[in-house]
């Protein structure tokens, strides 16, 4: 491909007529340039890829991408240098050029916010597919294509990786491509240059100020990917919403379990132990809905997918059909069998108001006593440790303090600040104990279970590592608590 037909929609200056090569490759990783490849100069976190412009020349670059000149001793003019207001912007409208704009030829659906975002997405998916469509998935847990399972390293990929995928997709016959998109991924412009068919809005609590700074900057994160949208479709309910869409240009549907002006609604909501049932209401339709997964995040995240759904045109009654047959999702309130008279729940919760609601359901459900095992992650927004144990001790019989992904901090940091949100007082206080290295904490929650009790293993979901200070080990907490059964079982 030609340089000019990479660069194709970027406003660039730099490169003449004549500056036209034909590339062999297009990187933002100068340890990856080749011999006739394109390097472009990210600006990251760290570390500026400018820096490496002379390095990526000396290796045959073709051509350097960057934001300002790269001219230095070094470097010997071979390559054609091109100059772009914003290499992020370029990236990932080369990388959507490079694979021919796959993105082009698949109905995009992308589904934002702090909670909720995985599982809606999979509903969305399954609710296609019962509409005869096949269907791409983008996310957290795994990336799909139709049913083939490919591995998911971001949220939201890489742009490069993304396109990539998407033209997997396309050429496999997807009609459409549903995606989980991140505030990180939104302020990296990841997705920039894409249309979205419909963009979702989950919620917004608190979680990623450590890389945001406020609230509000959160939010200006995630309503980037509403200005790239034809169709809008927010949760009513969230106290953020009414700041998402002021000057939306895109038509706006909502929904919501409480409000009645909607679009969409769900009324007579009705929990089960293992489910919850619920009537989806929406101009002159009503449709009987038995989900197989509890709580009221599971009504609210069906009611994303369903107004999503029938925004875009799907039929009514096929879709509530696909609701009601939809799955749940691992690490997303997942039992785990045991053969005792407990239950254990695996979930994701690591946010306050995913714990809040993740304790409140297993609450609701619980013949015994709700015993949370909880953490924070480490080099993540220290702010709402506190919050998470306040609102775990709100909600729980019993509390098991320990690790989650620590990282470079000291695990005992951070759980001192997860005690500080521990109610105080007579009558406030929830009996606890504190185990720092999680694997313990399970073992121990195990062995201490009485009949009856639910034990909500929170905060790791279907993560299947842990991220230590100078190493990632291997960590599924269903091997886990099945390796503690055997022991208990021994003794």
């Amino acid at each position: 491909m030609k340089l000019f037909e990479i660069l194709r929609d970027i406003p660039f200056s730099g490169a003449g007529g004549e500056d036209d090569p034909e590339i062999a490759g297009i990187t933002c990783d100068s340890r990856r340039v080749g011999p006739g490849w394109v390097f472009v100069c990210i600006r990251g976190v760290e570390t500026d890829g400018h820096r490496f412009a002379a390095q990526a020349e000396k290796a045959g670059a073709a051509a350097i991408v960057a934001e300002e000149s790269v001219g230095c001793p070094a470097c010997t003019g071979r390559a054609v240098q091109v100059l772009v207001p914003s290499c992020r912007k370029a990236w990932a409208q080369m990388c959507a050029n490079w694979f021919g704009r796959p993105a082009e030829r698949l109905r995009l659906i992308g589904i934002t916010g702090t909670n909720g975002k995985t599982s809606a997405t999979y509903m969305l998916k399954a609710i296609l597919e019962t509409c005869g469509q096949k269907v791409g998935l983008i996310g957290t847990i795994q990336n799909m294509i139709g049913d083939r399972v490919l591995p998911s390293a971001h949220t939201t990929p890489d742009p490069y990786d993304l396109h990539s995928m998407f033209a997997l997709m396309a050429a496999e016959g997807c009609s459409y491509a549903v995606m989980e998109v991140s505030s990180h991924a939104l302020d990296q412009e990841r997705v920039s240059g894409c249309t979205f068919d419909a963009a979702v809005f989950t919620n917004l609590t608190q979680d990623h100020l450590d890389y945001h700074g406020t609230m509000e900057n959160y939010l200006g994160t995630k309503k980037r990917l509403f200005q790239m949208c034809r169709h809008a479709v927010v949760n009513a309910d969230d106290p953020w919403a009414a700041k998402l869409t002021e000057g939306l240009t895109c038509p706006v549907v909502t929904y919501s379990a409480s409000r009645d002006d909607a679009d969409y609604t769900a009324k007579n909501i009705r929990p089960r132990p293992d489910g919850v049932d619920f009537e989806l209401v929406g101009t002159a339709q009503i449709g009987r809905v038995r989900l197989s997964i509890p709580g009221m995040f599971s009504v609210y995240n069906a009611l994303a997918a369903a107004s999503c759904g029938l925004t875009i045109g799907l039929p009514f009654d096929q879709l509530v059909e696909a609701l009601c047959n939809a799955k749940g999702v691992k690490g997303r309130a997942e039992i785990v069998p045991t053969g005792r008279d407990f239950t254990v729940v695996i979930d994701y919760a690591h946010t306050p108001d995913g714990l809040e609601k993740i304790c409140r359901t297993m609450k609701e459900c619980s013949r015994g006593r709700l015993v949370t095992l909880f953490g924070c992650g480490g080099d993540r927004d220290k702010g709402k440790r506190p919050k998470m144990a306040a609102a775990a001790a709100a909600l729980s019989d019993f509390l098991v303090i320990t690790s989650d992904n620590p990282r470079t901090e000291e695990p005992a940091a951070i759980i001192n600040d997860i005690l500080a949100g521990l109610p105080e007082g007579e009558g406030k206080t929830v009996p606890y104990v504190v185990i720092p290295n999680r694997m313990e904490a399970i073992h121990w929650a195990i062995r201490n279970a009485q009949p009856g009790d639910t034990l909500l293993l929170a905060g790791k979901g279907h993560e299947t590592y842990q991220i230590l200070k100078d190493k990632v080990i291997h960590f599924d907490e269903r091997e886990v608590v099945a390796d503690a059964l055997k022991e208990t079982a021994i003794r």
